[in-house]
Formats: C-alpha cells, structure tokens, sequence
C-alpha cells in the first residue's frame, strides 16, 4: 500500500494527504532528502485530527520517503517542553496502533520513525530528569532531518 492509499485509509485523515512536504507547510524547509523525486507525500496530523481529540497533545506531520513513513514534531526545545513533546509521542503511538494501521504498517525501520525538531535554539539543560526522559524515549530535538 502507498502512503497516500494509507492515508485515504485513515479516516482521521483521509482528506489531508499533500503530494511532497507541503503539509509541513513553512517547516518543509526543516526536513532535506537527497532525492526529492523519492518523496511520496505528507499529512499534517495536527491539523486533520484537532477536532477530533481537541484537548489531547497531538503530533504534527508525518511524510513518506522511499517508501516508508517518518513522523515529526516541530516544538520548542527547552526543558520545560520536553514532558510535551514525550505526551505528543504516546499519543502519536497510541494513535498509529489504534486508529491508523496502514500508515503504521509504513513506519520506516531502517532507522528511528521518530523525531523532534527544534523550531529554534536548543535549551534543554544536559544532564537534567528532561535530557535523559527524552535520550531513553530516543526523541533529542534536532535543529533540521536529513535523508539519504
């Protein structure tokens, strides 16, 4: 199955498949890949599930790339978010597991499917509860993605 087929799939979101990164909207330019004719398209989660789970702590975009789907939150990277940013993932695999199959079923295993971008200076304190919470779920913020 496609990551579009998985999308139309996915009734949460089965109207917000956009071709390229263009569901990242401005943050597109916060993920590179070496073959751009190798992106198979984006979801914004965030905004196809809001009305849906209002008050939960939803995750923002998900693309596909060379076949497999690569999941992305773009958040302040300060300490005091990092417990967010954790809730974000529980919720994001939560949801793969319960409410969308197919687009889990794409989740890339080559590398980890997970990551926090930093949508502007790191500030997290090293060596605080926070930095190793984040280092053991595997989610330190990145300032950008970069694929092969």
């Amino acid at each position: 199955m496609t990551f579009k087929q998985a999308v139309e799939a996915t009734p949460d979101v089965a109207t917000g498949f956009r071709t390229g990164l263009t569901a990242l909207g401005a943050y597109s330019s916060k993920v590179t890949v070496s073959d751009t004719n190798q992106l198979q398209g984006s979801i914004d989660i965030d905004t196809c599930t809001k009305a849906q789970y209002p008050n939960d702590n939803r995750w923002d975009y998900a693309f596909a790339y060379k076949g497999e789907a690569f999941f992305i939150e773009v958040h302040s990277a300060n300490t005091s978010e990092v417990s967010t940013v954790l809730r974000k993932l529980q919720w994001l695999k939560d949801w793969l597991n319960h409410q969308a199959p197919e687009i889990n079923k794409l989740k890339t295993t080559k590398m980890h499917p997970f990551y926090w971008i930093q949508s502007k200076n790191f500030a997290i304190l090293p060596n605080s509860r926070q930095a190793r919470a984040a280092a053991v779920a595997k989610l330190m913020p990145i300032p950008r993605l970069n694929l092969d």
